[in-house]
């Protein structure tokens, strides 16, 4: 098992009703199913948005495996306001 930090900021911070959620999973997950996860945690209301990822502050390609101690950002699009 893993633990991961997962920050959340604008529309899924909305989402989810929370600023940061730590996870356990199981070792070897990736990016894309964490992704899911958040997703299913967000009850549909991430549905139509889509977002890019960044692990320890750095943009990466979908499928990156996490590791223990990884802080995932998922980013929405800009908005203006």
């Amino acid at each position: 098992m893993i633990t991961v930090k997962v920050k959340c900021f604008s529309q899924v911070k909305y989402a989810l009703e929370t600023d940061e959620i730590k996870l356990e999973l199981e070792a070897g997950t990736t990016t894309v199913e964490l992704e899911k996860i958040i997703r299913e945690k967000a009850s549909g209301k991430l549905d139509k948005v889509s977002l890019r990822v960044a692990i320890n502050q750095k943009y990466v390609p979908n499928e990156t495996e996490l590791i223990d101690g990884d802080e995932v950002v998922f980013i929405p699009p800009v908005q203006g306001g």
